[in-house]
């Protein structure tokens, strides 16, 4: 007995060590390409694996294509520090049009396709097993933002332990989101996009080694990573395959105008670099005149390259992003409202969430405009009779300057949730964040609150809010709480 007790206890060993070895409180996963060491938080029995390698670096004739796969990794690769974010770019800084650059610190590296993995386990990082698995999306307008700003401990804590956390970088801006014709010859348009999906493929893979199911993950997003999920849920028509999540949150869902890749807008953004460069010598204008454009692109050092994306980024108009997602024709097919009036989605169900201000952030307070110029300025191929449209829309609503807030936020946010949610006819749930001065992004410090208590500090309301998020990660219905004498404030069932 004692010999079977022996055999047994080792065979139980063996299973666990082919998914995680554990030595003390530094847990290892071995993922064929590598081997990662984490960390398990003690204080909580969290483990965390920071920063690993999801996608092979953009470097070099990568740079502007789809993700690969990673390379090979000898030895065993540390995993418990925050990685290195994507370059960074900014929201525009222009009043009107462009008028003037305003250059930014360098800061952050190419090589950035990384992703952080929080799981409960016990002591010594053995996983639970086969929980739903939440995909983070961080937000930054495509322009900025990154992995290390967010705790999956947060989640985790909020779930009562019943939710596994992975979340994502992807390439940002330039980088990320060149668009035109060129790129599509010899390159890949919207690369952030396909990073994000190639992340998703790498949950659907790997997660299991984690203690996530990978039938059972939800995509959320808050902002551009809000908008992200959006474009997530319509990609390659709503016939994605394998299906790669289940649900979707949206927390601020971000639609700006989406033009076909090769429209003579997004094409006309490389002459932004050329009005601004410092010494107007346009690397943009060189390359996409030159011979092989991209292989031209390819060829500029990375130092160069991002003082242009800032300088492009920084010179568009007050408040809105240059290099945003386009119609590609294959992993975006179309408008994105065209696919959710189709119903061409990915997912089962969709929870969504908007703060009652959402556009104030936007717009340029000390600007005075009327709605209807403002309307020009923020949708260029706008004429005068639908600017003059938007101002009888819209005159009702108090001074100019709240009617702009008014045209920004719901133009951006809030119609192109309920495009989404009417999409999910009876699967989808609508939430509105309204604790003032409920402005975009307020929402978010109270599922991710970090070392700081959220502005308005009730446990309760906390507790209430941030459960709407793990129970329908969980049940796919915001109203059933993890926790059952927690106050539920209802989540209208669209």
């Amino acid at each position: 007995m004692a010999l079977l007790n022996l055999r047994i206890s080792a065979i139980a060993i063996f299973l666990w060590t082919a998914r995680v070895v554990s030595a003390q409180i530094s847990p290892i996963v071995d993922l064929g390409y590598a081997q990662y060491q984490g960390a398990v938080n003690t204080a909580n029995n969290v483990t965390h694996f920071l920063g690993i390698r999801y996608a092979a670096p953009p470097l070099g004739d990568l740079r502007f294509r789809a993700p690969q796969p990673p390379a090979n990794m000898s030895g065993v690769q540390l995993a418990t520090m925050q990685p290195n974010e994507c370059f960074q770019g900014s929201s525009g800084q222009s009043p009107t049009n462009p008028l003037e650059g305003r250059a930014t610190q360098i800061v952050d590296t190419e090589d950035c396709l990384f992703l952080n993995v929080y799981y409960p386990s016990n002591e010594v990082g053995v996983p639970l097993n086969n929980l739903p698995t939440l995909v983070w999306i961080h937000g930054g307008g495509y322009v900025s933002g990154g992995i290390s700003g967010y705790n999956g401990e947060d989640i985790i804590r909020q779930s009562n332990r019943g939710i596994v956390v992975v979340i994502i970088q992807y390439r940002l801006g330039l980088f990320g989101f060149l668009a035109g014709s060129a790129v599509k010859k010899n390159g890949a348009l919207n690369a952030g996009l396909l990073d994000q999906d190639f992340a998703l493929r790498w949950v659907n893979k790997y997660i299991s080694k984690f203690g996530g199911d990978p039938s059972k993950v939800t995509i959320w997003g808050e902002s551009a990573g809000a908008g992200s999920v959006l474009q997530q849920v319509i990609a390659h028509g709503g016939q994605t395959e394998p299906q790669l999540f289940r649900a979707a949150i949206t927390s601020s869902t971000f639609l700006p105008s989406q033009y076909q890749f090769d429209d003579q807008i997004p094409e006309a953004f490389i002459l932004l670099d050329d009005l601004f460069s410092a010494n107007h010598a346009s690397v943009l204008i060189h390359c996409m005149t030159a011979p092989d454009s991209m292989s031209c692109l390819r060829a500029v050092d990375a130092t160069t390259l991002e003082a242009v994306n800032t300088n492009i980024t920084t010179s568009a108009f007050f408040g809105t992003f240059v290099f945003v997602p386009v119609v590609d024709g294959a992993f975006i097919t179309q408008r994105p409202t065209l696919s959710l009036l189709e119903g061409k989605v990915n997912g089962d169900a969709v929870l969504s969430v908007t703060n009652a201000f959402e556009g104030t952030n936007f717009v340029d307070q000390t600007v005075s405009v009327t709605a209807s110029d403002y309307s020009l300025e923020l949708f260029p191929r706008f004429g005068s009779l639908q600017a003059l449209g938007v101002g009888a829309l819209y005159s009702g609503l108090g001074t100019d300057l709240f009617q702009v807030d008014a045209v920004q936020g719901e133009s951006i946010f809030i119609c192109p949730t309920y495009y989404l949610l009417n999409a999910f006819q009876g699967r989808a749930f609508k939430g509105e964040f309204a604790i003032p001065p409920a402005l975009h992004g307020m929402d978010k410090s109270y599922y991710f609150p970090g070392d700081s208590p959220p502005p308005f500090n009730n446990a309760a309301f906390i507790d209430a809010f941030a459960q709407s998020f793990t129970s329908f990660i969980i049940n796919l219905d915001p109203n059933i709480k993890v926790d059952p004498t927690t106050i539920t404030p209802p989540l209208e069932y669209v």
